[in-house]
């Protein structure tokens, strides 16, 4: 008996340690997945088709900036048209998907590992951006098609479906698959209630080491009870909810630029200059190699503006018109206010504080310590405002997605179940850090852009012909509105 309790006993340790290294083992080929998926053959795919797209349109998209903004103001909607939300709440719920930690954190950690060069490749890929989001979110719009309620949808899913054929089934599950594991919101909550944590609770004295658990639960549960609020109101309300606090997002942001950029304005010329030279030499990273400024810049601003990621798709797919072109315009204002204005406006503070060579930190902190090097009251709990506008509004977004996604699977008569998976992964993630998890996230979130972008390049020929034909049928009635 002794000598099996004890073999009982020993082999507890042995237990645990081959438990370990299978979870490391499997938390490794996670992040390889991820990061082979984040490698160059996406940034081949995505900046490629990008600029394949850019030459094909001959720039249509770039100059009718005029017109895409009269859209989103509404002069051309019409109540009659078919689909669930406006233009500009559309593109409101597009923009809260991509408006996230990525503009905040995933600035800062571009500019650690990349050098400020890589903030040039992030412009980049905004520039080009435009043109993928033109194509992919006509398409949205041009093939949608019907769940198996009669309901009308849109969506890279429908685009294969519809646009390619039964043939290219295939590609239409492998994106509803990706973007159901691709859009979890186990991230954002737990970075959410992290910085909740660290920049308002500890500080102000109301958690200990002892609380802090219950403190992160708690967190949780109110930030399900706001998500539950509004996704319980469908895409109707979150296109509503999304449409304030996008520009409210937008202006605090702005505005919190603006006082720490007043305090350095000589500054601002320099941080330019070593953007553009260090894009090209990488002499600020370390090592000095050029290529990883360049696949930084791509990868997080790929990351950024998720154009040909096929998220946006979805959001802009439920948009009411009947015109395709309208709302391809209308969402290439995406990598516009994205990455070229709030990544940039992150960029600047990081570069002219000289935070990004002080400190130590990396991702949120280091932008915290940007912004606290000016504003040491009020940085903190701003941008801890910040984070909490940027993370529920993403939350309430990633919802849409992933219910998209399980309805296309299983249909649509199962949709609503996915509430409760999705709110009990809001509660796992304020109190768990699911390493492992996030490989897998980061790596499906790269997997939706491969049928997002193919399709979308074979589709291309017909979104040129229905641009043509939608701006000739445009100067006929603006020419028949000065006749009269």
């Amino acid at each position: 008996m002794d000598g099996i309790i004890d073999d009982t006993y020993n082999s507890q340790p042995d237990t645990a340690t081959a438990f370990e290294r299978l979870h490391d083992q499997i938390e490794a080929a996670l992040s390889a997945f991820a990061t082979f998926m984040w490698g160059p053959p996406l940034v081949l795919l995505l900046v490629g088709g990008g600029l394949f797209f850019l030459v094909y349109s001959r720039l249509l998209p770039y100059r009718h900036f005029g017109h895409a903004l009269g859209i989103l103001r509404g002069k051309h909607d019409n109540p009659d048209d078919d689909g669930d939300i406006s233009h500009f709440r559309a593109l409101s719920t597009a923009l809260s998907g991509t408006l996230g930690l990525g503009n905040i954190a995933g600035v800062a950690v571009a500019i650690t590992a990349g050098g400020p060069g890589a903030v040039f490749w992030m412009w980049v890929t905004a520039v080009v951006g435009v043109a993928t989001k033109f194509y992919t979110c006509s398409l949205a719009i041009m093939y949608r098609g019907r769940d198996s309620a009669g309901a009308l949808q849109g969506g890279p899913m429908y685009v294969v479906r519809e646009g390619l054929g039964k043939g290219w089934w295939p590609l239409a599950t492998l994106f509803a698959v990706a973007g159901l594991i691709g859009t979890l919101p186990v991230f954002q909550v737990n970075q959410l209630v992290q910085t909740l944590r660290e920049v308002v609770a500890e500080p102000a004295g109301w958690v200990t080491e002892d609380t802090s658990l219950r403190f992160d639960l708690l967190s949780g549960l109110v930030i399900l009870a706001l998500v539950w609020l509004v996704v319980a109101g469908r895409i109707q309300r979150v296109g509503l909810v999304t449409s304030r606090l996008v520009p409210a997002m937008v202006l605090l942001y702005m505005g919190m630029t603006i006082t720490v950029l007043s305090q350095h304005l000589s500054a601002i010329p320099a941080a330019f200059a070593l953007i553009f030279t260090d894009a090209f030499s990488g002499q600020a990273v370390a090592g000095g190699i050029l290529g990883a400024v360049v696949m930084e810049g791509v990868r997080r601003g790929a990351f950024s503006n998720e154009a040909g990621i096929g998220t946006e798709v979805m959001a802009h797919g439920a948009a009411r018109t009947r015109e395709p072109v309208r709302e391809g315009l209308v969402a290439m204002l995406g990598p516009v206010i994205d990455t070229l204005l709030i990544c940039t406006c992150t960029a600047l503070v990081v570069i002219v504080t000289g935070a990004w060579v002080e400190t130590d930190s990396k991702g949120v902190s280091l932008t915290l310590d940007a912004f606290s090097s000016v504003m040491p009251v009020m940085g903190g709990p701003l941008l801890a405002l910040m984070v909490t506008l940027l993370s529920l509004s993403t939350v309430m977004t990633f919802w849409y997605y992933g219910s998209k996604c399980l309805g296309f699977l299983l249909g649509a008569e199962h949709q609503h179940h996915y509430i409760w998976f999705y709110g009990a992964l809001i509660l796992i993630g304020s109190v768990v850090s699911l390493d492992m998890v996030l490989g897998l996230v980061d790596g499906m979130y790269a997997v939706m852009a491969v049928p997002t972008m193919i399709a979308s390049l074979l589709l291309a020929p017909k979104v040129n012909a229905a641009a043509r034909d939608y701006f000739r049928r445009f100067r006929v009635q603006r020419i028949g509105a000065r006749g009269r």
